[in-house]
């Protein structure tokens, strides 16, 4: 039975704080946003025209939960953004306010940058090398 990996959790801090970062300054998709009981939202969203897994923006129910927000994956780059033209994307991030904690750089497998969310999760932007 072929299986693939869909869905992912990203704990967040305000659905629409979030929201507005991944859809407006990174250009995802909202691909569903309904709420839910006792106050919660199903927030899923994913790079546009991407075929990947997708996230669900969860937001922090408890002290245990805001305790993990920006540090889901131990301070490693925990998120991998394929693009297929670098430029493009690098510029179109910087012009929207995105913060890149390094210049890009070229590597065996392709040209490469970290950026961080607003909640100091770190994301590498790559465009593989041919």
């Amino acid at each position: 039975m072929p299986q693939s990996l869909f869905l992912i959790t990203l704990v967040v801090d305000n659905y629409d704080r979030a929201k507005a970062f991944y859809c407006d300054c990174l250009g995802f998709d909202c691909l569903q946003d309904e709420v839910q009981p006792e106050g919660k939202r199903w927030v899923v969203i994913r790079p546009k025209g991407g075929e990947g897994a997708a996230l669900l923006l969860a937001q922090a129910a408890d002290d245990k939960q805001c305790a993990a927000i920006g540090n889901q994956t131990g301070g490693r780059v925990g998120f991998f953004l394929k693009t297929d033209d670098f430029a493009r994307d690098h510029a179109a991030m910087i012009a929207k306010g995105v913060r890149f904690l390094e210049q890009p750089r070229h590597e065996v497998y392709g040209t490469v940058a970290v950026f961080a969310d607003p909640y100091g999760n770190t994301w590498d932007l790559i465009q593989h090398s041919s």
